[in-house]
């Protein structure tokens, strides 16, 4: 009897071991994983539990900003080539991007008149002072353009926002009389703001509604290569606070969110100091958007932490970033996971910048920097061209760039780069109305970041750049589940909602 009393003991304490070692070890989860190994989102469902000193844990009750959304742009390019597919591989394309299925992308851009990636110069008011916009016209997009975007609509179940840009105001209105550089003049300051009312009438009677706009694409101008024109700060918000705002408002168009500045981050400061200056100054101002080509690595976090701060309560979103100055690999996924990319100042920078400019691999490039942006308070991420032929274009400058989709149009060929499964990692599971929340990760080789759904689930996202897999805990309050990532990886990891 004596001996009985002491096993049921040990058996007792067996027992409570094995609950409290549940109870630390049964975070259910659901993984998806690319990897330079051949996974394209797959599931996974075996994982071997080893033990591993980091640890990824989360904190829901630190909470950031609310993500706007993810996606790409309608660019002329894209919609020419989908134009010459069969319909078959049209529709491909078109569900991959924003079906419910596919990436669902959320957040998109498209240009007002033409720019780099379109296949010629053109503007809607080609009439020389017609200050009243008389002969405004939409023409050049609907053969390719917009049959596009109302497509993409009717795939999209949940809809998706737009935010517009020109490249340039017609010439005539400019300083040059050119599509390339120049400035607005002054006296068209109000003509100009007429065209932005005019394009969201325009394209409003197509069926398409425009969730913002930037006042031009990188003011700073780009070389003086395509369609630019310059502004400063100063101008700029000159034009947004006295012309393009009240237009706006007095035409019953101030829902429509105005993004200032659309270039690089490094350029931050001097340009929220001057739009967030004072009340008036920021008034029509809805946020700040940005682009990714001053570094191929660095990805600014001071930068978007000052714009943040002067602005805490406005969006700031990446609206532009791509694979600049490359012709695309074909069928070959290796590529876009080696460090053999180079973008424009790997050639063209100035000596002493030259350093921010390494080669790099296309998918860490981008896993990095939307990991990294969503770290220090932006909202929304906006790839370039969604779709590209084997050349990098149509592009009249010859400008060639890589997309998340590069297409064989004369044999009809369709192939979906690891760049079109990094983005869907994000906008497949990172919704709009999520929450950016708080990570505290030990694992030094990994980079992660997480969200909070409006459904309640949470998303995990750990990118591992490195050559071997890693293997990490992670916990979410008194839960926890032992996990591992393939080398040359990215993981979107869901925690479903009934947990948290």
């Amino acid at each position: 009897m004596k001996i009985f009393k002491c096993s049921l003991v040990v058996i007792l304490m067996f027992a409570v071991m094995s609950c409290n070692s549940e109870k630390n070890d049964n975070l259910r989860v659901e993984i998806y994983e690319t990897s330079a190994s051949g996974n394209k989102l797959t599931r996974i469902t075996e994982y071997s539990e080893v033990d591993s000193a980091a640890v990824i844990k989360i904190l829901p009750e630190q909470k950031f900003q609310t993500i706007t959304g993810f996606g790409g742009s309608f660019t002329e390019s894209s919609a020419y080539l989908l134009n010459k597919l069969s319909k078959k591989n049209r529709d491909t394309i078109l569900q991959a991007y924003f079906s419910e299925d596919g990436a669902n992308y959320s957040l998109t851009r498209t240009h007002i008149a033409s720019c780099d990636f379109s296949l010629n110069n053109y503007t809607y008011a080609p009439v020389p002072d017609d200050m009243e916009l008389k002969n405004f016209s939409i023409e050049e997009d609907r053969e390719d353009l917009i049959p596009m975007i109302k497509d993409a609509m009717a795939i999209s179940k949940d809809g998706f926002g737009i935010i517009a840009s020109p490249w340039t105001a017609p010439p005539w209105m400019k300083d040059n009389k050119e599509y390339v550089g120049g400035k607005l003049l002054p006296e068209y300051y109000n003509v100009f703001a007429l065209y932005f009312s005019k394009y969201l009438d325009a394209y409003k009677a197509e069926g398409i509604d425009i969730w913002g706009l930037t006042p031009v694409n990188e003011p700073h101008g780009n070389g003086n290569n395509w369609e630019s024109m310059h502004f400063s700060p100063q101008e700029e918000t000159d034009f947004v606070q006295n012309h393009l705002g009240p237009k706006l408002e007095a035409d019953g168009k101030g829902e429509v969110n105005i993004l200032g500045y659309d270039q690089n981050r490094d350029g931050l400061k001097e340009w929220v100091d001057v739009m967030f200056k004072d009340e008036a100054s920021s008034k029509y101002f809805d946020g700040t958007a940005i682009h990714w080509y001053e570094s191929t690595y660095d990805v600014f976090p001071k930068a978007l932490q000052y714009a943040h701060n002067k602005a805490p309560n406005k969006y700031l979103i990446e609206t532009e970033g791509c694979i600049d100055s490359e012709v695309p690999a074909w069928k070959d996924d290796s590529w876009y996971w080696k460090k053999e990319a180079t973008d424009w100042g790997y050639d063209w920078r100035e000596d002493e910048k030259k350093y921010l400019h390494p080669k790099y691999a296309p998918v860490n490039r981008y896993a990095r920097d939307i990991i990294g942006c969503l770290n220090n308070w932006v909202d929304g991420w906006v790839d370039w061209n969604m779709v590209l032929n084997r050349q990098g274009g149509p592009n009249w400058f010859e400008n060639w760039c890589a997309a998340p989709v590069i297409v064989d149009e004369e044999a009809d060929e369709v192939y979906f780069t690891p760049l079109y499964y990094t983005m869907a990692h994000f906008s497949k599971y990172i919704r709009p109305g999520a929450e950016v929340i708080g990570v505290d990760n030990s694992a030094e080789t990994l980079q992660v970041t997480a969200a909070k759904n409006p459904d309640g689930s949470i998303a995990v996202v750990v990118f591992n750049e490195g050559k071997e897999p890693k293997d990490f805990m992670l916990s979410l309050t008194e839960d926890s589940v032992k996990l591992s990532i393939s080398a040359q990886a990215i993981q979107t990891i869901i925690i479903p909602s009934k947990l948290k």
